[in-house]
């Protein structure tokens, strides 16, 4: 049994803006499910939703600071939280990384670095518990200090740094290195300095006894300038220590057989009961009510990475075609304001919600025929295994963990039985729509259509998986 000390900024259903709350929320409980003594320390937002007991188990002073630690569990498990309580950094209102304008917290340096130096003094067994970890799991820039912290310390428990997205780096003036009280060791090019700016997740990327990401692909694309973001060299540095573990699903929450968000519950013996999901997504968002028109679903955050330009561009030739789309989302206003212009002027085709409802994206999820995501890059993903659980087809693009879970369709993988969505390579519009012509050819040929779906609900996308390959990680790691 490994004790594990789970480091992260976020964890369902504490508190979640992502992925990564999905991750620290399910990850641990694979683990304790296996066996493993875990545990979650994060910082204590104002936000959090609360559920069981909040109790003080330590205090401590650190940069003239008054800290206390806090113990709670992580709701519907017996996974202990430790809480880091600094009001003066974590008492604001709503996210926990920016205020209302989506700007960041002008203090975010301090916030995360108070975070990981807390995470380093109960790494080291300073706060009275009695409980030495043997693996302390960073996740993202937040904890990316944790790491280089430690790595000063003599004897320290082994670390491992999980990058979720690249893409953010917690990147600060130089300057903070001095007022953050960081040891001038960790400030060189091997380091913590990153073109003369201090950067926090390579922290997790220099000094982590290993580095894991979230699906094999990702972690052989960000090796390359395309998905690196000017640390590609760093990670080929490293690829030694560097794992693709594919990210689980909570197949509780996402089960089309016991679904509470949805009208019909149904399973891939049971197929033919799933239009009456498509009937009651149509009554919801206002389309015409119709069982046999394709209908394209898609739930994402409206940025450029998702590949909505790719969608816009594409919809106008989808109007010209016998089917419907609904989009639920939000994101640049720019991609908001065009979607609702297309949705005001083709009510009988295209859906808008902007925003997010958890119980409209369980009834797309099992109302739509195909779900859309041409992703320019994409870590890992969760609707694409979410769709593939539902019986709903997957289009995506070629790139990270959707090329990991999704099994394009062709002659070859029909016969195998392995079809269970398709897949586009280029990150262009004509790409995408040629995905979506291959899916109206496929829709209309009911017997290959049912295959793929029984194929694509068959995956086991379940977080246990995942947690034994991380155990593997573990058991190789000697601090």
């Amino acid at each position: 049994m490994k004790k594990i000390l789970f480091v992260t900024s976020e964890a369902h259903p504490l508190i979640k803006t992502g992925g990564l709350a999905d991750v620290s929320g399910s990850l641990p409980k694979a683990l304790a499910e296996l066996a493993q003594d875990v545990r979650i320390i994060m910082p204590n937002y104002q936000a959090l939703k609360l559920t069981g007991d909040v109790h003080n188990i330590f205090s401590l002073r650190v940069d003239n600071r008054q800290i206390n630690i806090l113990a709670t569990q992580l709701p519907d498990s017996t996974i202990p939280v430790w809480l880091v309580d600094c009001p003066e950094f974590y008492n604001y209102p709503g996210n926990p990384y920016t205020d209302e304008n989506g700007n960041p917290w002008p203090n975010n340096a301090e916030r995360f670095a108070l975070f990981c130096r807390i995470a380093v003094i109960c790494a080291l067994d300073k706060i009275g518990q009695n409980w030495w970890p043997d693996i302390v799991h960073c996740n993202d820039w937040q904890s990316g200090l944790v790491p280089a912290l430690l790595s000063l310390e003599k004897h320290r428990p082994a670390t491992v740094f999980t990058i979720h997205n690249l893409a953010y780096q917690g990147l600060f003036s130089a300057s903070r290195m001095v007022t953050l009280n960081i040891p001038g060791q960790l400030w060189n090019p091997e380091g913590l300095e990153f073109h003369n700016m201090l950067s926090f997740i390579k922290g997790g990327l220099a000094f982590a006894d290993c580095i894991t990401t979230v699906s094999p692909t990702y972690a052989q694309e960000i090796q390359t300038a395309a998905f690196g973001y000017g640390l590609e060299g760093l990670l080929r540095y490293r690829k030694e220590a560097l794992v693709g573990i594919i990210n689980g699903i909570d197949t509780q929450q996402w089960n089309a057989e016991t679904d509470g968000y949805i009208p019909q519950r149904y399973n891939a013996d049971t197929l033919q009961d799933k239009v009456h999901n498509k009937t009651a997504l149509q009554q919801r968002v206002g389309l015409p009510i119709n069982g046999q028109v394709p209908l394209f679903g898609l739930i994402s955050r409206l940025v450029e990475q998702k590949g909505i330009d790719m969608v816009l561009d594409c919809l106008p030739e989808m109007l010209t075609m016998p089917m419907q789309f609904v989009l639920l989302g939000s994101g640049d206003k720019t991609f908001e304001q065009r979607l609702q212009a297309l949705a005001a002027a083709n009510p009988d085709k295209i859906a808008v919600t902007l925003g997010y409802d958890e119980g409209l994206a369980h009834l797309i999820e099992a109302g739509a025929d195909m779900f859309l995501m041409p992703s320019r890059f994409e870590p890992c993903g969760l609707n694409q295994m979410y769709s593939q659980r539902y019986g709903t087809i997957p289009l995506v693009r070629k790139t990270g963990g959707l090329a990991d879970t999704v099994i394009d369709t062709s002659a070859t993988s029909l016969a195998d039985g392995t079809a269970s969505g398709l897949v586009f390579n280029e990150a262009n519009a004509g790409a995408l729509l040629e995905a979506i012509k291959r899916s109206l050819l496929l829709y209309h040929l009911p017997e290959q259509w049912r295959q793929m779906q029984v194929n694509a609900m068959g995956k086991d996308f379940t977080w246990r998986h995942s947690a034994e390959e991380y155990l593997q990680v573990y058991a190789k790691l000697q601090p």
